[in-house]
């Protein structure tokens, strides 16, 4: 499967860099990407291809769908996160704040910086703004020392609101010359991508992964109950703090660049524990390579869907999960979406 998933993305970022105003092909879009990743390439000098052409594949095509692949894979591993320690399968950054949260430290950032974009204060701005809303629901869920899956959606909702209230009063009272950089991170959008931008989240989603990749088997543990997963060793509270920061930092650094994308988190990590199971160690590869590929292919779409006006991005997703998460509450029973199985 994830042999499979890592095929479809490649196909996808080549599929990306071939589509727009500019005519290329799939095989020249393929080799103008190579002779990038391969120095000495004949073709980038013989005059095969022009500037233009070269520009639009390298400089704009390719590096906002590597950024929303990137933030695919970081949605889908946070979502994954979040629902195996709180053991909800509605729990995701978007339904439980997070996202709106880090969406109001960035807002905050480009009102106070006449709307900056990009930059070490935006992205910790945005950061600081998901660990607190993080810390937040986390906080109110909380029940007799323990997680309570309705109090987390019910204050996940709560916070979400209060965040978007936020935001909104930021919006109307800031400079008009701000409000298209707050749009930017209302709606969600990997258009002003560049391969400067690609470093942050790519960083993050690499840590993250490593973190896991050691407490894998902690994870697993955590679905069983955290009285079990006591008795094997593991530092539930610990460890699902840990956790809880990971997930802060994938949608902190994601949000900085690529605004407010909902329900990635939510819908990947479903499909993949129906398709593959429970068992971590091959559930979270899954995720983040089908997280990746859902981002790359909606943005695809986005561009494609109206041409030449271009859709936000957040909106396919946002159509696309508002159904799904609809269609998880009227099951019956949360170990059909196989959290239990």
């Amino acid at each position: 499967m994830p042999a499979v998933l890592a095929a479809l993305l490649l196909f996808a970022v080549l599929a990306s860099a071939s589509t727009g105003s500019v005519p290329l092909g799939l095989p020249d879009a393929t080799r103008l990407v190579l002779g990038h990743l391969l120095p000495g390439m004949p073709w980038m000098t013989d005059g095969s291809y022009t500037v233009l052409q070269d520009q639009a594949v390298w400089q704009f095509r390719v590096p906002r769908t590597l950024l929303a692949a990137i933030t695919g894979a970081s949605l889908a591993l946070a979502g994954a996160l979040m629902q195996a320690v709180v053991r909800n399968p509605l729990a995701e950054p978007y339904v439980l704040g997070v996202s709106a949260g880090a969406g109001v430290g960035a807002v905050l950032v480009v009102v106070g910086l006449g709307g900056a974009v990009g930059g070490p204060s935006l992205s910790t701005a945005a950061f600081t703004g998901a660990a607190v809303a993080t810390a937040a629901v986390y906080l109110l869920a909380r029940k007799n020392g323990r997680i309570a899956p309705q109090r987390l959606i019910l204050a996940g909702v709560a916070l979400g609101s209060l965040f978007s209230a936020v935001t909104s009063y930021l919006t109307l009272t800031t400079e008009a010359q701000n409000v298209f950089s707050v749009m930017f991170f209302l709606l969600g959008s990997v258009s002003a991508a560049t391969m400067d931008s690609l470093l942050l989240p790519a960083l993050a989603l690499l840590l993250a992964v490593v973190v896991v990749s050691l407490n894998i088997r902690g994870v697993n543990a955590m679905l069983i109950g955290d009285e079990a997963a006591t008795s094997l060793g593991i530092p539930v509270d610990r460890l699902r703090t840990v956790l809880l920061l990971v997930s802060a930092l994938l949608v902190g650094a994601v949000v900085s660049v690529s605004g407010s994308i909902g329900f990635v988190g939510l819908i990947i990590p479903h499909i993949a524990r129906i398709v593959v199971g429970t068992d971590h160690r091959i559930m979270l590869p899954v995720c983040v390579l089908g997280g990746a590929l859902f981002l790359a292919s909606a943005d695809l779409l986005s561009r494609t869907i109206a041409a030449p006006t271009e859709i936000p991005i957040g909106i396919l997703t946002a159509v696309v999960g508002a159904p799904f998460f609809l269609w998880i509450m009227r099951r019956d029973r949360a170990s059909v979406a196989g959290m239990d199985r």
